[in-house]
């Protein structure tokens, strides 16, 4: 094995470890709240994401829909309003790329659902927009920034803030949020 290959893995792994110690748990378990909340009240949880949080974003939806799915009990409503190509590009195309979820939530969401917004900036436009959209709709919001949180720290109603800026630990902490929150969702719903 190289040695410098050996050494990048190690560097990944530390900063990796360094964002994972960073995470104010209290934030995470706000949010496993929320959540646990809007499955109480059979809410629609919409989640957004931009580029690589996009695919985060369609994990999410597959671990909450199918993975915390506990036979015999409601199932958890969890909907990418991305994952729908011919509204996301008509969006894109006729309106702003800015609006591709924004718009579908103002199309569906209610004052009882929640949106999580995942950008690893802080600063996606696209996002910004989404979090706007859902304050006009009284929808509460959860932000899972990087970088310090950028602008949409300060539009959210809740947030996990990670203080990186690089992309790669920032986005794999916020897969891992979604594995600890859907399976301690799976547990409480088999109850």
């Amino acid at each position: 094995m190289s040695l410098d290959k050996a050494a990048h893995v190690r560097s990944y792994f530390d900063r990796l470890k360094a964002v994972l110690d960073s995470v104010r748990i209290e934030d995470v378990v706000t949010c496993m709240d929320v959540l646990e909340e809007a499955y109480q009240r059979d809410a629609t949880v919409y989640i957004c994401g931009n580029g690589g949080s996009w695919t985060t974003a369609t994990h999410w939806v597959c671990d909450f829909t199918k993975g915390a799915t506990v036979p015999g009990k409601r199932r958890f409503r969890m909907l990418a309003p991305g994952d729908n190509m011919a509204m996301l590009t008509a969006y894109a195309n006729d309106v702003s790329y800015a609006s591709v979820f924004a718009e579908p939530l103002r199309a569906y969401a209610r004052a009882k659902d929640v949106a999580i917004l995942i950008t690893a900036s802080g600063n996606s436009p696209n996002i910004l927009e989404a979090a706007a959209a859902a304050k006009e709709l009284a929808v509460t919001t959860i932000g899972l920034i990087g970088f310090g949180g950028g602008k949409l720290a300060g539009m959210v109603d809740h947030s996990v803030i990670v203080e990186s800026r690089e992309y790669g630990p920032v986005e794999d902490l916020h897969l891992v949020l979604d594995h600890i929150i859907s399976t301690y969702l799976k547990e409480r719903i088999a109850r």
